[in-house]
């Protein structure tokens, strides 16, 4: 279904989100996706929303309607990575701009948009270097809740879903359940992974940058 949804088509567009910026524990993960007009026809006859406005459940559901429908890269940034990558960049904004480029590179190999359409979180430049790199002359759109487009309600599931599996792959690693968000269960859970294993191991599950690590460390 693919690629008769690509064939014949003008030039689509590509959208980007991410999914674990927020959380405590587990990756930060960016998904590209590619979408045109057949495609957005079929997006919308999947139900797709943001990720944010749909169960985790529904999330996998979408997530392999998705990735039969249109092309998309996954970026994976484990907690280690994500570690070192902030203590050089001092800065989540750069961090994002890193990783969505990134993805973009990789879709940019196999696609050809006239646009890429990603939430306003800051520099942009990372962005724009991809795009030439690739010697694409693409236009690249910043904006809040830009999950209205399809393109990135796609990429949003796809990042919410690869993040899941990835946070549950993490805690049956370790046999606790590692709580999404950073409030009060993340911290009483890092506490007894700390008593268990040392402070250390905090930088392979988590993203110590989070003030839960005073929290948990105090």
């Amino acid at each position: 279904m693919q690629s008769d949804l690509l064939l014949g088509e003008p030039a689509g567009l590509i959208g980007i989100d991410e999914a674990g910026k927020g959380d405590y524990f587990g990756p930060l993960v960016v998904a590209a996706c590619f979408s045109n007009d057949k495609i957005d026809i079929e997006f919308e006859k999947s139900g797709l929303k943001e990720s944010k406005n749909i169960s985790d459940y529904r999330a996998f559901i979408l997530e392999k309607k998705i990735r039969k429908l249109s092309p998309f890269e996954i970026v994976v940034i484990g907690p280690e990575k994500y570690n070192e990558l902030h203590a050089k960049m001092r800065n989540l904004n750069r961090l994002l701009a890193w990783g969505h480029s990134r993805a973009l590179e990789n879709l940019l190999a196999k696609t050809n948009p006239c646009e890429v359409v990603a939430d306003q979180f800051g520099d942009r430049r990372l962005i724009e270097n991809a795009l030439m790199k690739k010697g694409r002359n693409v236009k690249l759109t910043q904006k809040h809740k830009a999950e209205s487009i399809p393109a990135v309600a796609a990429a949003s599931v796809l990042a919410r879903a690869e993040f899941l599996r990835r946070l549950e792959k993490l805690s049956n690693q370790y046999g606790v359940n590692l709580h999404k968000g950073a409030g009060s269960p993340v911290d009483e859970v890092g506490r007894r992974i700390v008593a268990k294993h040392g402070k250390e191991e905090l930088n392979k599950i988590a993203k110590v940058h989070f003030k839960n690590t005073k929290r948990i460390i105090a």
